[in-house]
């Protein structure tokens, strides 16, 4: 079972829409896909149709059972199945915001997804979390236990300059990991049109030239379209151009091409 993350602190540059798609398409070529929302805004959760306000069983009770010392819980049972073969999805509910003060005198809680997903490992092919745009132990949850990091982006000045501040965490948080976890930067809602766009994916090689993915995830009015209904992309229209570049971007990454150098500071 491989785990992904995808990241990042600065909001809006399409997280949880890289999650559910590269989800999406990988059920549909037939692997076994389990999505986790560690978001306390709860936007995966709520693409499939399920309120972060009512959730009952999902990733608070992963961290309640670590915090009870229950150590024969299946996280299975807190899984919820969607509609669309082979995805599931373990739920947000609005109580996780709480978390960081609620286990802020407790110890070993930054490897409780981790754990839980080490239970799972026989059940599904991949994993991919998409996790909160703040540093605190959900953040941290969703970086230890990743074998490979997303980072989304767009292809605009103010969010390089953010891009530091998520280096700048990675680099704290594997300090003391002797093996770092593949990194690929993702360019997002990349339109062509503009000079601004073309300029900064200019600039995101320069500054990254390791970690930069080659290509770019294009605007596509489809992707809100898919959203709306709660279906994802490459099952709503698997001809959107959306669709086509994150396919690109899966076979980077079921082959592991992508680099495992490890990011820089550039602040």
């Amino acid at each position: 079972m491989k785990i992904w993350s995808v990241s990042n602190q600065k909001g809006g540059v399409g997280k949880t829409t890289s999650v559910v798609t590269l989800g999406g398409l990988l059920s549909s070529w037939g692997f076994k896909t389990l999505l986790v929302d560690l978001d306390p805004h709860g936007s995966l959760t709520s693409y499939f149709k399920m309120n972060p306000d009512e959730v009952e069983w999902g990733v608070y009770n992963l961290f309640r059972d670590a915090s009870e010392k229950k150590k024969d819980v299946d996280p299975a049972v807190y899984i919820a199945q969607t509609e669309f073969d082979g995805l599931a999805v373990l739920p947000a509910s609005t109580a996780i915001a709480t978390l960081d003060r609620q286990v802020a005198q407790m110890g070993g809680m930054g490897l409780v997804v981790s754990t839980a997903l080490g239970k799972l490992k026989d059940r599904y092919d991949y994993v991919i979390i998409d996790s909160p745009p703040m540093l605190g132990v959900l953040m941290i949850n969703a970086l230890a236990a990743c074998d490979h990091l997303i980072i989304p982006v767009l292809a605009e000045f103010l969010a390089l300059k953010g891009l530091d501040r998520m280096v700048h965490t990675i680099n704290m948080v594997f300090h003391s990991r002797k093996t770092a976890p593949k990194f690929t930067i993702v360019p997002t809602m990349f339109d062509k049109r503009t000079k601004a766009a073309r300029e900064s994916l200019v600039a995101l090689h320069q500054q990254y030239p390791h970690n930069a993915w080659e290509s770019v995830i294009p605007v596509d009015t489809k992707v809100r379209d898919a959203s709306r209904e709660g279906v994802p992309l490459p099952i709503f229209d698997k001809t959107a151009k959306a669709v086509e570049a994150y396919s690109s971007l899966l076979e980077l990454l079921l082959l592991e091409k992508a680099v495992d150098k490890p990011l820089a500071n550039r602040s």
